[in-house]
């Protein structure tokens, strides 16, 4: 579709308190979790600059200054690293955020749901789509990055799009599950969306994931919505809504999620990722050998 903008922003609901890692968690956020040597905020900082995004706006507590703190320059640690000649170092502490890529953050005072704190991202988003990306959800894929294959469908059609991917029938509890049908070009057209149905009443079993690319109209049916599932505010109720006056697309992206909200994805995660290494290959298969050949030996 012609005339369609460019995304922009992008939205990092990080205002969780992690219970599900405590006692890690208590003084760092989830976020700041590593997977090897970058923590999970830099993964999702790096696939959204992939997509074009100049605009990351962190919607936190704002007692996670850590967050804040990685993705900005220190001076201090710039010092350091050039008084000690650690240039590769310095280069990748650097690259983090590029130039021109602004960093704003706006505060969840309550801990509401995700529908609650896109919702109060919304003077910073303005009057434009925007994207959501959600850290737990690291998506790793050697081709183009998980939001920009949602961008490509939205530049395509204008349209709000949902990250999707199959799963298990037991599982739809803990998600929006969407029914999609297709449409011209290949793509997918979202038909309906509930939050966290009971198997027997899911739509299907495409589960909804932490990608997003969002007109500013969610922010109407945000605004004033109820608690939903869980108790919480949740952003599949809107995008229902949504539903009723405009297209929404469903993206089946290409690539492997790793849930790192749970301790399994974590793991998961960074042993998928240790294994991109070639320095750290090696030695962690044969230690991945010996460990499964004498799992009561001590690490």
């Amino acid at each position: 579709m012609s005339g369609v903008a460019r995304i922009r922003k992008a939205v990092f609901p990080v205002a969780g308190l992690g219970t599900r890692f405590l006692p890690a968690t208590k003084a760092i956020p989830k976020e700041m979790l590593p997977v090897v040597d970058r923590p999970l905020i830099q993964y999702a900082v790096e696939e959204a600059l992939e997509a074009g995004v100049d605009t990351l706006i962190l919607v936190t507590r704002g007692d996670k200054q850590a967050i804040s703190d990685h993705l900005k320059p220190s001076a201090r640690l710039e010092r350091y690293l050039s008084s000690r000649d650690q240039q590769g170092i310095l280069e990748a502490v650097n690259s983090i955020i590029p130039a021109g890529v602004r960093i704003e953050e706006t505060i969840q005072p309550q801990p509401l749901g995700l529908g609650h704190a896109v919702w109060c991202a919304r003077r910073a988003v303005g009057d434009e789509a925007f994207a959501v990306i959600l850290p737990d959800d690291l998506v790793r894929h050697h081709g183009a990055g998980c939001l920009s294959q949602l961008l490509k469908i939205h530049m395509a059609t204008g349209s709000s799009v949902v990250g999707v991917e199959r799963i298990a029938p037991e599982l739809s509890r803990q998600y929006g599950v969407a029914a999609v049908m297709a449409v011209d070009g290949g793509l997918l057209r979202i038909s309906e969306i509930v939050e966290k149905p009971a198997p027997a009443e899911a739509p299907s079993d495409l589960g909804v994931v932490g990608r997003y690319i969002l007109t500013p109209d969610i922010f109407d049916h945000l605004d004033g919505l109820g608690a939903g599932a869980g108790g919480e505010v949740q952003l599949t109720d809107a995008i229902a809504k949504l539903l009723g006056e405009q297209t929404v697309m469903a993206c089946a992206f290409e690539g492997r999620r790793y849930d790192c909200g749970q301790r399994l994805g974590l793991i998961q995660a960074t042993l998928a990722v240790a294994m991109e290494d070639p320095d750290l290959a090696g030695p962690l298969s044969d230690y991945i050998e010996s460990l499964l050949a004498n799992p009561r030996r001590e690490a």
